[in-house]
């Protein structure tokens, strides 16, 4: 099957371009420069009507939300170092976690940027932004006591759940968390910047101009 993924550098597509490279799937790549507002493009649009990335258009259709592409591509590549165990208690600690990610850690994120999606009040979109740093940092107090069994997210078995958890940790300096305060998830990073799969997405990445 052969599918391409439309992501952007600064974006939470590289969850799902490293899971995709892990995959050994066949795909495309396709850089979107958010700066020029190509999501909101009309051709685009018709891809994801949502004005975001990522989006996995693949021969049945159009996949969106991290988590639902992330969860296909696994299921799509079950012998792959991001296949889904057997064990249906497993696949749901993964689901359980990928969702946190996207329904409360990537939300606290978007609140850097982002707060006109809530609010109205440029105060409050202040407010908003101000407290990332906290927030986030809530998050991954959480991740590092609870949620990160080490050295990957689930313990001794690699998953889509380490894609995921890697793109977000990318964003800690940015958003104000004290990274020392987060031994665990730094190793984690560590990890996964040795992988080739996220080796080649950041070779993409620097090879495609204004990405």
């Amino acid at each position: 099957m052969s599918m391409t993924l439309y992501t952007a550098e600064a974006s939470i597509g590289w969850a799902s371009h490293i899971a995709l490279e892990e995959s050994g799937l066949d795909y495309t790549a396709v850089a979107l420069d958010l700066s020029k507002q190509q999501q909101s493009t009309d051709n685009y649009l018709k891809i994801n009507a949502k004005a975001r990335v990522p989006s996995l258009v693949v021969s049945d259709g159009v996949i969106t939300e991290t988590p639902a592409i992330l969860s296909f591509i696994a299921q799509l590549a079950p012998d792959s170092p991001v296949g889904l165990p057997d064990n249906i208690f497993q696949q749901a600690a993964i689901n359980s976690f990928n969702n946190y990610l996207c329904s409360t850690v990537h939300v606290a994120h978007a609140h850097k940027f982002r707060g006109s999606r809530w609010v109205d009040d440029p105060a409050s979109q202040k407010a908003l932004t101000e407290n990332v740093p906290n927030t986030m940092s809530v998050c991954f107090d959480l991740i590092e006591a609870d949620l990160l069994l080490g050295p990957w997210v689930h313990g001794e078995l690699f998953t889509i759940s380490d894609a995921y958890l890697y793109r977000i940790a990318c964003w800690m300096e940015g958003d104000g968390v004290k990274v020392k305060n987060y031994p665990k998830v730094l190793a984690h990073r560590e990890a996964m910047d040795k992988r080739a799969s996220v080796i080649a997405v950041k070779e993409f990445f620097s090879s495609v101009p204004g990405a």
